[in-house]
């Protein structure tokens, strides 16, 4: 089951930065010079939906703050029209045993939203998954493209429609903080470690590392070994068809470690990094003027909803330029969630249908850091130039991306706080010379949970 599930995921999505559609580092939100244009949405519903009065549904997903309030804004249009009843239940990481404890104990949710294809992989292993309805699976055909469908699908079958997807390969900077410091947005790795060290000679931290979410520097190290070793390898990596301890890795974590290494570019140097937790490393980026805590922060689109919370805008203060090359190539990779219904019920098949439409999809979008997989969505729904050209750019790759890759692990090894890889580049950006001790660390964890 679980090669299964890697095996269908050596996707590319190199097109996506080939599209030019990331060269965001002058693009701007709405201005007197180029107004933002009408948000968009559907004013007419585009998809039927059964009426379910007194139904009652918990929808579960690791979304939390303003995520989860957007996610909510959905599920009350979808209790608008079908008479519903829906309750959010925040899960935890990793999502699987979450929900194993909730079907042990007979109260599994109706829907979860998995934010790994390894969960859904061992779902559908556990027999917790129902296969997608004709209804859904009519809003699939309609508007996804074939990768994004064979994401949420396992030996042939559907189990789940992928209602958010990320770009993962992005770094957001103040723009205030780089104008100040005189520099501009790198193209590559070196270029990126010179533009550090001009913002930290100048009294401002170059990045933000949220080092603790140990998510987050998977993501850091997917995008150096993407770029470095290239996609083939990347491929291999990712089924654990070569070690940990291969040559690439080491290069990959010696590249990585030219950042980590320097105490005074990250925000509050290794201790500091390591006790920030996501949503902070985005805030702290965006406040304080032209001197915040560090002037970049790395992570996915999604970042344009923590930045809501401060006062900087997107397009204005908040500027955005795409994973520096470290290869020939930049690397982009992606992630996303996918919706998986966990009860045999008509309400969670409607539910799976709605979500599969650009009904839910432009609900959320309109509210910002959302991107959907989803080609009916209208561009016009985002709320910003920045975030509708990461969108158009999403839909213009078609199937031409890498997946996350501690995504696709087991979730003992790429998706579990405090243990596996997590864990491991913890360790290693607390101590980011010990590159052999890392190696050996991660194929130690991962040769175990792949043996699992």
């Amino acid at each position: 089951m679980r090669e299964r599930g890697t095996s269908r995921t050596g996707l590319r999505w190199a097109a996506l930065a080939a599209t030019g559609a990331l060269a965001l580092s002058a693009c701007g939100g709405g201005t007197e010079k180029d107004p933002e244009p009408p948000r968009g949405g559907t004013a007419t519903p585009t998809v039927r939906l059964p009426q379910l009065p007194g139904e009652k549904l918990q929808v579960a997903a690791v979304w939390t703050g303003p995520e989860q309030e957007n996610f909510t804004k959905v599920l009350k249009e979808f209790e608008k029209r079908t008479g519903a009843s829906v309750t959010f239940v925040p899960a935890q990481d990793p999502i699987v045993t979450f929900l194993g404890s909730k079907i042990a104990g007979g109260a599994p949710p109706d829907v979860a939203l998995l934010p790994q294809v390894g969960a859904l992989v061992s779902a559908v292993g556990n027999k917790w998954a129902q296969p997608v309805g004709p209804e859904a699976m009519a809003q699939l055909e309609a508007n996804y493209s074939p990768g994004w469908k064979a994401l949420g699908a396992v030996d042939g079958t559907q189990y789940g429609v992928y209602y958010k997807a990320a770009n993962k390969s992005l770094i957001w900077y103040n723009a205030r903080a780089f104008e100040a410091a005189g520099v501009k947005p790198p193209g590559t790795w070196k270029e990126l470690i010179a533009a550090a060290d001009t913002l930290s000679a100048s009294g401002t931290p170059a990045v933000s590392v949220a080092g603790a979410d140990g998510w987050t520097l998977t993501d850091w190290f997917e995008n150096v070994y993407l770029s470095q070793a290239g996609p083939e390898k990347y491929d291999q990596l990712a089924k654990h068809e070569i070690p940990w301890t291969d040559e690439s890795v080491g290069q990959a974590l010696t590249t990585l470690a030219e950042l980590f290494g320097r105490k005074d570019f990250l925000a509050g140097g290794s201790a500091g990094a390591l006790a920030t937790e996501f949503p902070k490393s985005v805030t702290q980026t965006f406040t304080g003027g032209d001197r915040p805590a560090a002037a970049m922060v790395f992570e996915g689109d999604f970042v344009a909803v923590n930045i809501a919370q401060t006062e900087a805008k997107v397009g204005e203060d908040a500027l955005v330029f795409p994973f520096p090359a470290v290869g020939g190539k930049a690397p982009v990779v992606s992630g996303g969630d996918v919706a998986v219904a966990l009860k045999p019920s008509k309400g969670a098949q409607a539910l799976l249908t709605f979500l599969a439409s650009a009904d839910a999809a432009e609900i959320q979008a309109r509210a910002g850091g959302f991107l959907s997989p989803n080609r009916a969505v209208d561009p016009a729904a985002y709320p910003n130039d920045i975030q509708r050209d990461i969108a158009k750019a999403l839909i213009a790759a078609g199937d031409d991306f890498r997946f996350d890759m501690s995504d696709q692990a087991p979730a003992a090894f790429g998706g579990t706080p405090g243990a596996g890889e997590w864990k491991a580049l913890q360790d290693f950006l607390a101590n980011p010379s010990d590159v052999a001790g890392t190696q050996a660390k991660l194929e130690a964890e991962a040769a175990k949970a792949y043996k699992g």
